[in-house]
Order: structure tokens, then C-alpha cells, then sequence
């Protein structure tokens, strides 16, 4: 056997000379005359190849949704991880959406392509937020992704250990919100826009009956602890109600005492500014759970909520026309139900619907029964106990001389909450806010007579009060 020849290096240059030139041309064809997306397509699957074989890192990808819904993965990541940018992070994004106080505490955030480091159970998991713009015929959206980074070896324990502390450590961070947002409907953005919910009101500061008060609070404190007793009668973990009355007597301020008390966002939704069923669905799975999803004037929003004719229930439904008018009209009751008490009820958890209406028999029974709007509260006009309770909040006083008249008239004359505090507010002095409290019901109540003519229904009550407007004349 002859002795083993090593190759010249003329030959060896030879050889790498062919080998770029064949590169050289396959990189022409690549780029030249193949299209884009199949260029992408080999450069993702040699991409795939090298780090299967070759690298010792796995990645999860956790996008912002789910499927046709919001991902509650990528939501808990996005409250754990600000949690985790440390001294050493050369990025924090700070800032707050309270548009009502510019020195709020600003919050901590994890901004586009910013690397966190974090370590579990001697893991190094490295997490980055990449975001990406999609554009189609109508509109353009952005959509976000959390990549985390790990050891292969680590995967197992990534998903079995890691990531459920993850979503633990977020219910903590979420169930303990300091700020509160109410969201409204963008339909041409198509995504629910947010701003700082503020209102003060609560439980301490609604002119409400006492035992209807404690009786609200006590079905709140009992749905929240009733998880697994929805689970394991199969039911959606959801409560309706309906608040119905005059205007002005408190039905979208209790809704903010009840947001306060459970410290539950609130999703204010408009049903004229559905296009149809489909886009309601789509709405309100967005909606995250332990929230309160507000449909005020209910009578008012949408056809669908109204009792329908004898002709609408008799029409074939399967009619191509009767078809193509509904896709048209907005929301259907059908539509509305499904979402309220059908299959898709069950799509989030720890659930508040509220409906407000000033009159209640404008609409379909089907909405009223128990399992759609499952505590009917009535907020009438002010009562002998709500004048006492804003006398005691407004002026500081527990009792007057003007008392007994004032209970007098708004026993007999109809006022709301608001239209009384509105006159107790007219000034510091009880005497003189009383006097004008006074005034106003006198006011109203000979208002209200010319609007039924002469004919009085009771004569004594007419004649005192007109003792009354001339008592406070003298005075």
C-alpha cells in the first residue's frame, strides 16, 4: 500500500473555489428567483433543524390570544414579570392610565424586546416580549408573543412546575388590584379600550333601605365563594342582575359600589355598536374573568331585548330572507341569551352581568328569568331613610327641626336620591340647605298637579301643604 498522500494547497484552494461558487449560485437562486415566501419557509426549516439538533435551548412561545379568545397564560405572564426586573435591567418601562391624576404612582412593565432573567428551582429562564403588526383588507393590529428561553433538560419542569407558579403567583397580584379600569367597545379598532375607574362610590355611601343594602352585599359575598359549588352543580360561575327604576335613582352608582366592593373591572358595553351575533360573541369572550360586564338602558340598546310580535315568532326562520335581514340588524335575542344563559355562558369565570332599564316591561320575558338576570332590584324614589341617611352624609346632622316636614312631603311627593342630594349639596348651613330641600318638593309637588289637571285626590294634604309654602315664606 502506498503511503497516504496528503491534498496540495493549490488543491485544497481548488476545491474551496468550487464549493463558493456553487454557494454563490445557489444563494443567487434563493434570492433571485425564488419567492419570498418560499425563501422564508427553507430558511425557517434549516433554522428548525439546526436548533433540534444542535442546540441545548428550548422556547415557548405564549401569544396574547388563544384560539377565538384572550390567552389567561399570556395575561398571568403579563402580571408575574414585572415583578422580576432586577436591579440590573438596563430597561423598565414605567407608566400608569390614570388620566385623572398625573402624580399616581407609576407602575412597572416589560416593554418589546427587553430580556428578563429569572430563576426557579436552579433554572435560568430568560424571558423576551416580541410584538408583530398584522394588516388585512380592513384594519391593522398588533399581536404579542413571550418567548421564554430554557435548558432542553429543563422543559418537563418548565411546564409542571414553572409555569403553574406562575399563574399562582398572578391570581395573588391580580386579586389584590389597587386600580380598578372600566373598558368600552372599539368597533373599529375592534379591541375594548381602558381608562382608571374612579368613582367613589360605595356600600357606606348609597341612600338605600338598610335591609335591601346588607341583602345585595350578602348574594355578592356568596357568589364569590362559591366556585366549586357552580362546578359541581354544573353551572357557568356567573350571577345576573338587574337594576330597574326611575331615572336618577341610583342604578349606576350602586354598579360602582358593587365594582368597589369586589374591586372587579367593569366592561361597559353598548349593543346599537354590535354589528351582529358573531361580533357580540367575540366581544364578550375578550372580556377577562372576575369582571362586571354593564349593559345599561337595556330597553333602550338594542331591538333584541324588546318583546317580540306574534308575526316574529310565527316567521320561518330558516328562510333565506328572514337569514339575511337578521345578519343585518345588529343583535338578536337569541344571540344575547346564548351568551347570558346558553353554551357560551361558560366562556370565563367569576362573572357580574348587570342590566339597567327605567322600565322594565319593555322587555322579553326570556331575559327575566332566574339563570339570566337572577336578582331583580328595584331603586325607587327617595324614602324616609335615604333623605336621613344624605342629611347625615351631606350636612353632618342626624336630626333637625325641618325633619318631620321633609319626611312629610317625600312620603307623598316623589324625589329621587338624586334630586335630593342635588339640593342638599346647595350649601353648608342645614338650615338653609333644608329650606331649600323644602322648596323643591313643594315645587315639584305643584309641578305634578298641573300635569293632572285641577281635580285634587286629597284635599288635606293640599291644603297643608300650602301651610307649609307659607310658613317658609314668614320664615
Amino acid at each position: 500500500m502506498g503511503e497516504l498522500q496528503l491534498p496540495t494547497m493549490s488543491s485544497l484552494l481548488a476545491i474551496y473555489a468550487s464549493l463558493s461558487a456553487i454557494i454563490m449560485i445557489l444563494r443567487t437562486i434563493l434570492h433571485d428567483m425564488m419567492p419570498e415566501a418560499i425563501q422564508e419557509f427553507i430558511t425557517r426549516r434549516t433554522s428548525d433543524l439546526v436548533s433540534t439538533y444542535f442546540s441545548r435551548d428550548f422556547t415557548f412561545l405564549i401569544q396574547d390570544h388563544w384560539e377565538a379568545v384572550d390567552n389567561e397564560t399570556f395575561r398571568a405572564v403579563q402580571a408575574y414579570l414585572p415583578t422580576k426586573v432586577g436591579p440590573r435591567a438596563r430597561f423598565l418601562l414605567l407608566g400608569h392610565n390614570d388620566n385623572n391624576n398625573l402624580l399616581a404612582k407609576a407602575q412597572p412593565g416589560v416593554s418589546v424586546l427587553t430580556k428578563i432573567v429569572d430563576h426557579f428551582q436552579g433554572m435560568k429562564l430568560e424571558w423576551t416580549l416580541n410584538e408583530r403588526e398584522n394588516k388585512n383588507v380592513y384594519f391593522s393590529y398588533k399581536t404579542q408573543c413571550y418567548q421564554l428561553r430554557c435548558k432542553r433538560s429543563d422543559k418537563q419542569r418548565v411546564t409542571e412546575s414553572y409555569i403553574p407558579h406562575i399563574c399562582q403567583t398572578a391570581e395573588k397580584i391580580l386579586n389584590r388590584r389597587e386600580v380598578l379600569n372600566i373598558y368600552t367597545y372599539n368597533r373599529h379598532e375592534c379591541y375594548w379600550e381602558s381608562t382608571v375607574f374612579k368613582h367613589s362610590a360605595t356600600f357606606d355611601t348609597l341612600a338605600m333601605e338598610p335591609e335591601q343594602k346588607q341583602g345585595i352585599i350578602r348574594d355578592l359575598d356568596l357568589f364569590v365563594q362559591r366556585k366549586d359549588y357552580f362546578r359541581s352543580v354544573g353551572k357557568a360561575w356567573k350571577r345576573g342582575y338587574l337594576l330597574w327604576g326611575p331615572p336618577g335613582t341610583g342604578k349606576s352608582t350602586l354598579v360602582a359600589a358593587i365594582a368597589n366592593y369586589l374591586r372587579f373591572h367593569i366592561y361597559d358595553l353598548q349593543l346599537q355598536g354590535i354589528r351582529n351575533d358573531f361580533e357580540l360573541r367575540r366581544v364578550l369572550t375578550a372580556t377577562t374573568n372576575r369582571s362586571i360586564l354593564l349593559i345599561e338602558d337595556v330597553d333602550c340598546n338594542s331591538e333584541s331585548t324588546k318583546p317580540r310580535s306574534k308575526d316574529e315568532k310565527m316567521i320561518d326562520k330558516n328562510h333565506p330572507d328572514y337569514k339575511k335581514r337578521k345578519a343585518n340588524e345588529g343583535v338578536t335575542l337569541s344571540g344575547l341569551l346564548n351568551f347570558i344563559d346558553g353554551l357560551w355562558s361558560s366562556c370565563g369565570d367569576e362573572r357580574i352581568i348587570i342590566f339597567t332599564t327605567n322600565h322594565k316591561e319593555k322587555l322579553d320575558p326570556a331575559l327575566l328569568r332566574p339563570g339570566r338576570m337572577d336578582v331583580h332590584i328595584y331603586m325607587g324614589h327617595c324614602t324616609v331613610a335615604g333623605f336621613k341617611f344624605l342629611a347625615a352624609k351631606y350636612l353632618g346632622i342626624q336630626d333637625h327641626a325641618l325633619f318631620q316636614k321633609i319626611e312629610y312631603l317625600i312620603q307623598r311627593i316623589p324625589a329621587t336620591p338624586a334630586e335630593v342630594a342635588q339640593q342638599l349639596m346647595k350649601a353648608d348651613d342645614p338650615e338653609v340647605a333644608l329650606d331649600e330641600l323644602v322648596e323643591f318638593m313643594i315645587a315639584k309637588a305643584i309641578e305634578n298637579k298641573k300635569g293632572e289637571g285641577d281635580g285634587s285626590k286629597n284635599k288635606s294634604f293640599w291644603s297643608l301643604l300650602k301651610n307649609f309654602k307659607n310658613k317658609n315664606k314668614t320664615t
